[in-house]
């Protein structure tokens, strides 16, 4: 039963440290400078994104025209052969 008494005092102390409001510390950046960096990094993420859709964009266009002059030579070879 003591012990019970003890380990129940010991996790209401241990409680109350972790309840009771932290004091924030000097190189605690703030609210202001967390939103910037979020935005910037929102920035760069879509600057990243819009990249590679380019470039997906061009390697496809480049794809459907490949394909296209190779079924242009393909129905160029059957009418000559007639």
């Amino acid at each position: 039963m003591k012990i019970t008494h003890v380990l129940l005092g010991a996790a209401l102390v241990a409680g109350l440290a972790f309840a009771l409001p932290q004091q924030p510390t000097s190189d605690d950046k703030g609210v202001k400078q967390d939103a910037k960096e979020a935005a910037d990094a929102t920035g760069r993420a879509a600057k990243k994104t819009g990249k590679k859709i380019k470039r997906g964009t061009k390697r496809g266009m480049h794809k459907a025209a490949d394909a296209t002059e190779k079924g242009a030579e393909k129905v160029k070879d059957k009418t000559r052969d007639k």
